[in-house]
């Protein structure tokens, strides 16, 4: 973590070449080192961000006066900070009856935010709210529903209610954060009473990670794959000199008790639909032992997608794991308890993060817990199903080194593909999929469950879900295309994004063949398609005018036309199902 002085030193940078953002901050308590701290995380993410500072303690007045400087700046994101101690304020001025009802009376300012028609479109990270125990009542707080320490615990409990309700609504929980790092570290007093400032200097750059955190994850940057090393990582010694019995496991006394606690916790980002994987210098047979016989064993052979155990270097390895899941390095995470295998790794794939695991494996828990490695904008039941879909796709792989003709072995797969619009079924699905498509995805515009929501019930707009399964099992939904019109005559692609799971199989000429019928049935002319690049998306560079696309010349961002009625389907071995 850079310290706060660290994080004002990046902003003198010359940031000109990162991408911009708009964010807006608004506060109860002064917000200038936040303002700070924040955009400089922004710069360690590769972002610059044009924050809009509120004046101090302005937070209704910024919401509800439409005349503010809130409205007017178009900010992506709205961060608010209401802090616990100006709660505290108003909570000791109230009687007991009025005390009862403040949690109540804040849920109900922030229910007006997200479903402000204003602010419909925009991002609303709001902080909770860190607890301080006034010890008026001491413990018996918890039977005192007029306590500040109840208010504030229904308070925390109702805003993540909130955030269930409202997709544009987000919680950093910076309460959380303060159970981790402790209160005195938090918040110092003799700067608060001098400055109004009720985070600690030292404390700011946690709380700005945090908000960036989620921030990059709405952007789409975020972690979907854990790698492990397994020897003295996942289990404590050597499998192939201790052997079976000798490696250290189980919940009783003892070391051996890490490394389950540590695998309970993989297990259950394997659960969330995170990528779990293995990469050892071991022989396959040996690695794999420990998850088919060892009774302590916690992850089993079906929570590994990709298993690469061999003589072959680290690198090398994860580079195999990379081309089968074919997700970007920069997706990755990779844990090793050795601190050569650590270096080499961080090496030669400068984009993978290789965290610098403690030496001793029972703090490997605590230390990886503050990273926050896997934070999400979205979470949905497709999820749960994913370590299965590329374990599958691991199959397929191994299948087409079997034909010498791609075709053929397309044709074997039998695949079929479900075609729907947006509904109230998949819209979970097709939101976090515009959140996580970075590679194959032509505009890279992020979608909540709201705006699709709103897309679908769009007369106007042509919108389009696909699905794909084939005889290795079912990836679930893989591709979305948004098309809205342009005149009588004429179609935009706004959105086009895939999975990149499913390339080579023919899905864009199957996508293209059903945008071209769907244009016909609505009596358009024209397709008109347009490329933005991006950081991560240069594989669809030349998506267009490999589908047969003209570049349309003069303008200022790449556009292609495709003539719908002259168009002829193009080859592919899917079958379609409509719903």
């Amino acid at each position: 973590m850079l310290s706060f002085k660290e994080l004002k030193k990046l902003l003198k940078r010359d940031l000109s070449g990162l991408p911009s953002m708009k964010v807006a901050l608004i506060g109860d308590t002064a917000t200038q080192f936040l303002t700070t701290a924040i955009q400089g995380t922004g710069v360690e993410r590769g972002f610059r961000i044009e924050l809009f500072e509120a004046e101090y303690n302005q937070v209704e007045r910024q919401f509800l006066d439409s005349s503010s400087e809130l409205y007017q700046t178009n900010s992506d994101f709205i961060i608010v900070f209401q802090s616990t101690h100006k709660l505290g304020e108003k909570h000791s001025l109230l009687s007991l009856d009025q005390q009862e009802t403040l949690a109540e009376e804040r849920l109900a300012f922030v229910t007006s935010i997200c479903e402000n028609p204003a602010f419909a479109n925009k991002k609303i990270i709001y902080l909770n709210y860190p607890e301080i125990e006034d010890t008026v009542y001491g413990s018996y707080a918890t039977k005192v529903t007029s306590s500040f320490t109840y208010q504030v615990r229904k308070l925390n409990m109702g805003l993540m209610d909130l955030s269930q309700q409202y997709a544009n609504l987000f919680i950093c929980d910076i309460a959380g954060l303060q159970n981790k790092l402790g209160r005195d570290m938090m918040f110092a007093p003799n700067v608060y009473v001098s400055t109004e400032m009720v985070l600690s200097i030292d404390a700011l750059p946690y709380v700005a990670s945090r908000v960036m955190d989620i921030i990059c994850a709405i952007k789409g940057q975020f972690k979907k794959c854990l790698i492990l090393d397994l020897d003295n990582t996942v289990w404590g010694g050597v499998v192939g000199d201790d052997g079976l019995e000798g490696i250290q496991l189980g919940h009783g006394l003892g070391i051996g008790k890490a490394f389950t606690e540590f695998q309970m916790w993989v297990k259950k980002l394997k659960q969330r639909g995170i990528i779990i994987c293995v990469a050892s210098k071991n022989n396959e047979e040996t690695a794999k032992e420990p998850f088919e016989k060892h009774p302590d064993m916690v992850l089993k052979l079906e929570d590994i997608a990709v298993f690469q155990a061999n003589w072959e270097t680290k690198v090398d390895n994860i580079r195999t794991i990379q081309h089968i899941l074919n997700i970007g390095f920069d997706s990755m995470v990779f844990l090793d308890d050795n601190p050569f295998e650590r270096n080499i790794v961080r090496e030669n794939i400068p984009a993978i993060t290789v965290p610098e695991l403690p030496e001793d494996p029972g703090e490997y828990l605590e230390y990886l817990y503050s990273l926050n490695l896997f934070e999400t904008a979205s979470y949905s039941q497709a999820d749960k199903d994913r370590t299965k879909q590329y374990q599958d796709e691991a199959q397929r792989v191994s299948l087409s080194k079997t034909f010498t003709n791609e075709a053929d072995f397309l044709k074997s797969l039998n695949m079929v593909s479900v075609v729907s619009g947006f509904t109230k079924f998949n819209t979970p699905r097709v939101a976090q999929l515009s959140q996580r498509s970075n590679q194959f995805n032509l505009r890279t515009v992020r979608y909540t469950d709201a705006d699709i929501e709103a897309l679908a019930n769009d007369p106007n707009v042509i919108d389009l879900s696909f699905t794909l399964e084939d005889k290795f099992g079912d990836n679930g939904l893989i591709a979305v295309v948004i098309m809205k019109p342009i005149d009588k005559e004429s179609l935009f692609v706004d959105t086009w994004f895939m999975s990149c799971r499913v390339l080579k199989r023919g899905m864009e000429n199957f996508t293209l063949n059903t945008m071209v019928e769907a244009a016909r049935q609505k009596g358009y002319k024209r397709i008109i398609g347009e490329y933005l690049p991006t950081p991560k998306n240069k594989m669809v560079e030349g998506h267009y005018p490999s589908l047969g696309f003209d570049k349309l010349e003069g303008l200022s961002t790449a556009q292609y036309v495709l003539d719908v009625e002259q168009y002829q389907p193009r080859e592919n071995y899917i079958k379609e199902v409509k719903r």
